[in-house]
């Protein structure tokens, strides 16, 4: 899961701005203990610098969410192994004024397409997770 939004004056850093926005998102508190650390940071496209954050949820069986649906459409799940699977996973190509611009990865889970900035986060968290197998 990647809640997002900008550090609020009260956030100190951005593991707290990730818990907050993680608790007002999904509705689900994590205290910092539950931070495994942070991955390089990222440009959204507006060029916006982005600091994942990535933490343990722990079993999903425990995990009880009440999404705020001014934020969140829809909620859904991947398993990792789904995600490491070759024919799971793919590129889009992008052109601007009529030229090649830039390649972004893609994940692909029955209906849903996982693309843009989330895949990108979730690209460099396989190649952490699973370095051997992604």
């Amino acid at each position: 899961s990647f809640p997002g939004g900008k550090r609020d004056p009260a956030d100190g850093d951005a593991v707290a701005t990730a818990l907050r926005e993680t608790r007002e998102e999904l509705g689900l508190a994590l205290g910092a203990e539950r931070v495994w650390g942070l991955l390089r940071t990222v440009p959204d496209r507006r060029g916006m610098m982005v600091a994942p954050v990535i933490a343990n949820l722990g079993p999903l069986e425990d995990v009880t969410l009440t999404p705020n649906p001014q934020e969140v459409e829809e909620v859904f799940t991947i398993p990792l192994d789904h995600l490491l699977q070759p024919e799971n996973q793919g590129y889009t190509h992008f052109r601007a004024k009529g030229r090649y611009s830039h390649t972004l990865p893609i994940f692909l889970h029955g209906p849903y397409k996982v693309w843009g900035l989330t895949a990108i986060i979730t690209e460099l968290t396989l190649e952490l997770l699973a370095p051997d197998l992604y």
